[in-house]
């Protein structure tokens, strides 16, 4: 699929994130990237064979001042 040099990570590494972006639309939440995986903006994402990779952000540490 990806036709870049040097080619994005492929859906199966573990940097696939850092595909290019082939389509972007923030408004519904979600990203194409150039290796078929679909970026949610929960940090979720959902592979070309299917899987789902369930969100993974950093949970917010509240402080008390």
């Amino acid at each position: 699929m990806c036709q870049h040099q040097p080619p994005c990570p492929s859906a199966e590494s573990a940097d696939r994130e850092s595909a290019r972006l082939v389509a972007h639309h923030p408004e519904q939440g979600w990203s194409l990237l150039c290796n078929g995986v679909v970026l949610f903006e929960d940090t979720g994402e959902l592979l070309p064979d299917g899987r789902i990779i369930d969100p993974h952000r950093p949970l917010q540490v509240m402080t008390a001042a």
